[in-house]
C-alpha cells in the first residue's frame, strides 16, 4: 500500500543532523512509556491501539446506520466541538467536491455542523436553511451539558420535532455520547435514539477514529473501512519495536524537539491543497491542546499556501526566526487539468502551455522551501501520495503517535486539558448559572 513519507533533510541545514539522531533514546523512553501506562493521562491512551481493535461489528453497525439515515434524509446536521467536530470535518472536506459536497459517488445526505460555536448568525441562518428540507441530526457529547453544542441541538431538536412531529424525528437522531452517564445519555436511553459509545479512556482530540468520528465520514458517503485501514497500518509501522530511522512518528517527534530546544517556539504547518485546510485545524487542537501547558509547548499555526504566501510569506521568510514549518504534500493530484497556449499571451504564461497545474504547484513548493531554509527557517517536509480515506488515516494515526511521543518529550502531559475550564468558569458565572454564586460575585466586581 501508499506509505507516508517523512523528509528532513531541510532541517540539517538548521540543525545538525546528530542533534535529531541522539535524541533516540530519549524518544525510545518516552515511547515505551505510552505502551507502558507509566506516564500521565495513561487513563486516556484508548486511541493507542484503537485502529486494529474496532470491532467488525461497530464498523457494520455505522455503516448500516449511515446508510439508514442517509435514505431519509438529504442533509446531516452534526453537532459538536473541539475534537466532536474538527476530525470529521477536516476528513469529510478533504474527500469532498470543493463546490458541490453531494459530488460523490452512490447518494448520501450533505453533511453540515453545528454546535462549534455560539455565533447567533450561523445558527439563525441554519434554521433559515433548513427550513422546509428533509434532514437529521448527529449529536455529539461526552456529558451533553456542553454549553455550544448543547445550545444547538436544542434549537435544531425544536425545529426538526416541529417539521416532522416528536416520533419521527427520534429516526432521525443519532446521539454519540457516554455509555452509561451523562444528560445526553439520559436522552437518548429516554428518547430511544440510535446511539454510539464515545470510549472512556479515548480523549476527544484522539477521537477520530471513534464514532465520534467515522459516524459522520459514513454519513457523507466515504469509506470508514479505508481509513481505519490506513490508520492500522501506520500503527503498526510506528510501534515500539521499529527501528528509529524507519519510524516516521518518532522522528517527527524527534525533530520538532530538537527544533524547539534551539529556539524554534512556533510551528507552521504548511499544506498546498485547499482540502486540507480544516485538517490544519483538527492538527492545531491535537498539537496546542495536548502540549500548551505549564508554560511549555510549541505553538502549532498554520497556512495554505501559496494563497499565503501572499499574506504570510514575507513574516516566514525574514521575520522573527522562531519559527519552523511542517510541510504536507499530496504527491499525486486526483484531476488532470493543462494550462492552455494563448496565441497573444498578453499574460506571458506561454513558458507553461501544456503543463500541469500541479506540477506548476509542486514547483512553488519546492521553490518556496529553497527560499524559507534560505532564510533561516527549518523544513519538515511529509508527503502523503493522495487525497484518500485511506492516507488520511494514515496520516491521522502519524501525528497523533507522534503528539504523544513528543508530549512527554516536552515534560507534560499531552492527555488532558485543564486551561479549557478557565473561560468556562468565568462564562458560567457571568451568566449566573446555578452554583456558580460566588464566582459571579467575583466577576461583577471585576466588570
Amino acid at each position: 500500500m501508499n506509505t507516508l513519507k517523512i523528509d528532513l533533510k531541510k532541517v540539517y541545514d538548521i540543525i545538525y543532523q546528530e542533534e535529531i539522531e541522539g535524541l533516540e533514546k530519549e524518544v525510545r523512553e518516552q515511547h515505551e512509556k505510552l505502551f507502558t501506562k507509566e506516564g500521565e493521562g495513561r487513563d486516556f491512551l484508548g486511541w493507542l491501539n484503537l485502529p486494529s481493535s474496532i470491532a467488525k461489528e461497530e464498523i457494520s453497525d455505522i455503516e448500516n446506520t449511515a446508510n439508514e439515515l442517509a435514505g431519509k434524509v438529504d442533509y446531516v446536521v452534526v453537532i459538536g466541538i473541539g475534537g466532536s467536530y474538527l476530525g470529521a470535518k477536516a476528513i469529510i472536506e478533504a474527500l469532498s467536491n470543493s463546490f458541490d459536497q453531494n459530488i460523490k459517488a452512490g447518494t448520501h445526505p450533505a453533511v453540515l455542523f453545528a454546535g462549534q460555536n455560539i455565533v447567533e448568525d450561523y445558527l439563525a441562518e441554519l434554521v433559515d436553511f433548513l427550513n422546509g428540507k428533509t434532514f437529521g441530526l448527529v449529536v455529539i457529547s461526552k456529558s451533553g451539558t456542553t454549553t455550544e453544542p448543547a445550545i444547538a441541538f436544542r434549537i435544531l431538536r425544536e425545529l426538526l420535532e416541529d417539521t416532522v412531529g416528536p416520533e419521527k424525528a427520534k429516526e432521525l437522531i443519532i446521539a454519540i455520547t457516554d455509555k452509561e452517564k451523562g444528560a445526553l445519555r439520559t436522552l437518548a436511553n429516554n428518547e430511544g435514539y440510535k446511539s454510539f459509545v464515545i470510549p472512556d479512556d479515548v480523549g476527544g482530540r484522539f477521537s477520530v477514529l471513534t464514532p465520534v468520528g467515522l459516524v459522520p465520514i459514513a454519513l457523507a458517503g466515504f469509506s470508514v473501512r479505508d481509513f481505519i485501514k490506513g490508520a492500522a497500518d501506520m500503527e503498526k509501522r510506528t510501534s515500539p519495536e521499529t527501528d528509529f530511522k524507519d519510524n516516521p512518528a518518532a522522528l517527527y517527534a524527534a525533530t520538532r524537539n530538537a527544533l524547539y530546544r534551539n529556539g524554534k517556539k512556533i510551528e507552521i504547518l504548511v499544506n498546498y491543497h485547499n482540502k486540507l485546510v480544516y485538517f490544519s485545524e483538527w492538527w492545531k487542537q491535537l498539537y496546542g491542546e495536548s502540549e500548551g501547558k505549564d508554560s511549555k509547548g510549541i505553538y502549532p499555526a498554520s497556512v495554505y499556501f501559496t494563497a499565503d504566501l501572499h499574506s504570510m510569506g514575507q513574516y516566514i521568510q525574514e521575520g522573527e526566526r522562531i519559527l519552523f514549518e511542517t510541510v504536507i504534500w499530496v504527491s499525486n493530484a486526483g484531476s488532470h487539468l493543462v494550462i492552455p497556449k494563448d496565441k497573444d499571451n498578453l499574460d506571458q504564461l506561454n513558458y507553461l502551455a501544456g503543463k500541469r497545474i500541479h506540477d506548476v504547484n509542486e514547483m512553488a513548493e519546492l521553490g518556496t522551501r529553497f527560499a524559507h531554509v534560505d532564510g533561516g527557517v527549518p523544513n519538515i517536509r511529509i508527503e502523503i501520495e493522495k487525497i484518500d480515506p485511506y492516507n488520511l488515516g494514515q496520516l491521522v494515526y502519524f501525528f497523533e503517535k507522534a503528539c504523544g511521543i513528543s508530549g512527554y518529550m516536552l515534560g507534560v502531559n499531552p492527555f488532558n486539558q485543564p486551561g479549557v475550564e478557565a473561560y468556562k468558569k468565568n462564562m458560567f458565572a457571568l451568566l449566573e448559572k446555578p452554583g456558580y454564586e460566588e464566582d459571579t460575585k467575583k466577576m461583577k466586581e471585576r466588570l
